[in-house]
């Protein structure tokens, strides 16, 4: 009698010193589905994955595979029991082939002293591609290739080894919209030759878009499994974070100021086109638009990554001359970058190291070091912000993704900003992060700082502004006020409608 279940993890413990990752966690994965599993940062996801993967090994519970109980005490064993795992860091090495990526470790050998055959290997890594209808050679270097494309050549990988189960973490990070939808595309075919997917996201409108059932973990323990099409947003929310989520933005009516920052006819050939807008004292402005919008480029060219070659920016009322970084900086401009591990910190160097680093100078006197002016100003990063580490010389990449947020957070309110730059402040980040940085976004403003955030997720921009800019194609086609903003006239706008 076939098993209903394609795996079952039972009361699955893992303990990393003090810290108890997975307490009793379960999980039931039938055959063919996409199975999600959501939960904060810390929940224990990630944990859970590493034990199936065989790159940790459970303290406690069992495992069984199609009924039959297994020990998985390696990534090898993993992969003989047919899982594979497709992290959110692609391992593929970029200047070898697609083919040669596909059997690395495992190469296709022939005649008795076991030389490598290329042609087997080039055959059989095109029948994968091929199978998927992909556009792409075995013969091609990964180096040449998109992010999904890349993501593709890691299931085909996961198919050449006969993969039952293939996890996917964090697989649409860096994709397109139009690259997800392609992903998608691949899932379903996997579900239909009877291929379970358990697929980690934050991002829950592609739970509903692409799972057939969620299961919830907090707190390294399980908390329930749902029906994908019998649920909403709400419970599963609700679920992760084990309270309401009523209050999720926390955004409320407060005081908006005078006039702080004038930006007055702004270009950037080819990029920028004649912007125009202002921001004020305690104002949340959120710019908003489709890709290619050109809200990125806006803000790094008020941060003085980019040239602007008309226009005018003042700050109280006085031009400033922003050809740099630096000269934004000195102005009290603070800018949290769209890729926080690219541009926002330095990932190897420690909490402490990247909350001061723009502010070295106010306690570094030529050979002097005051020590506990330093302190004094990581430490009031880590608790304002309630960054949640081991300590302030935990290295930055050891952090969630919400943690790491926080972390630039602090390295620019450490400056005393007079306007913070967020671009796309939640990407990446749990729920219950994300209502953390609204939070602080609130509390902010409420003190007469001054915002302005890009967002691309509608919910976001509509309820954490105060005021709301789309741009198209290097414009801005509209401008919102709170009470008049509604997803059909931010999409007007976003498409190119005018309201002028």
């Amino acid at each position: 009698m076939e098993h209903q279940y394609l795996l079952e993890a039972k009361g699955i413990s893992k303990r990393f010193g003090g810290v108890q990752a997975l307490q009793k966690a379960d999980l039931q994965l039938l055959k063919g589905e996409c199975h999600a599993l959501l939960g904060a940062n810390g929940a224990g996801k990630s944990t859970l994955i590493k034990v199936l993967a065989g790159i940790y090994k459970a303290d406690e519970g069992e495992i069984f595979i199609e009924g039959e109980k297994v020990e998985i005490p390696d990534v090898h064993t993993s992969h003989a029991l047919g899982i594979s795992v497709i992290h959110q860091e692609l391992v593929l090495v970029p200047y070898m082939t697609i083919a040669e990526n596909i059997f690395m470790g495992r190469e296709l050998v022939k005649g008795p002293f076991h030389y490598i055959d290329k042609q087997k290997m080039n055959s059989e890594a095109q029948r994968h591609l091929d199978s998927f209808g992909l556009n792409l050679r075995a013969t091609d270097l990964v180096s040449n290739l998109s992010v999904a494309q890349q993501q593709m050549v890691e299931i085909c990988k996961a198919m050449s080894l006969e993969s039952k189960l293939i996890i996917m973490d964090e697989p649409t990070a860096a994709l397109t919209s139009k690259e997800v939808d392609q992903l998608f595309e691949y899932v379903g075919q996997l579900k239909k030759r009877n291929i379970s997917v358990v697929y980690v996201s934050h991002r829950l409108e592609e739970l509903f878009a692409i799972t057939d059932r969620i299961s919830i973990y907090r707190d390294g323990e399980y908390i329930d499994t749902f029906i994908t099409a019998s649920t909403d947003r709400k419970t599963l929310v609700n679920n992760m974070v084990g309270r309401s989520m009523q209050d999720f933005f926390a955004s409320k009516e407060h005081a908006v100021g005078r006039a702080l920052l004038e930006v007055k006819n702004l270009t950037v050939p080819r990029v920028l086109d004649n912007i125009s807008f202002t921001l004020h004292e305690g104002e949340i402005l959120g710019f908003t638009g489709i890709v290619g919008a050109g809200r990125t480029e806006l803000m790094q060219t008020l941060f003085g990554i980019r040239s602007y070659t008309e226009g005018q920016i003042l700050l109280d009322g006085q031009q400033l001359s922003i050809k740099t970084s630096q000269d934004a900086i000195k102005a009290r401009i603070g800018l949290v970058p769209e890729s926080r591990k690219e541009h926002g910190l330095n990932l190897m160097e420690s909490i402490g190291n990247n909350i001061t680093i723009q502010v070295l100078d106010t306690f570094i006197r030529g050979c002097f070091v005051n020590r506990a002016k330093e302190q004094e100003i990581i430490k009031q990063g880590i608790t304002n912000l309630n960054i949640k580490a081991f300590g302030p010389k935990q290295l930055a990449k050891q952090l969630s993704g919400g943690n790491q947020q926080k972390v630039v957070i602090a390295k620019w309110l450490a400056l005393g900003p007079r306007v913070l730059i967020l671009d796309e402040p939640t990407r990446g980040i749990d729920v219950g992060a994300k209502a953390e940085i609204y939070r602080l976004m609130t509390d902010l403003v409420s003190t007469g700082l001054s915002i302005i955030m890009v967002s691309s997720e509608l919910p976001e921009v509509m309820n954490m502004s105060d005021r709301i800019l789309v741009m198209h194609q290097g414009r801005i086609t509209g401008s919102l006020s709170k009470s008049e903003a509604t997803q059909e006239k931010i999409m007007f706008f976003a498409t190119g409608g005018s309201d002028e």
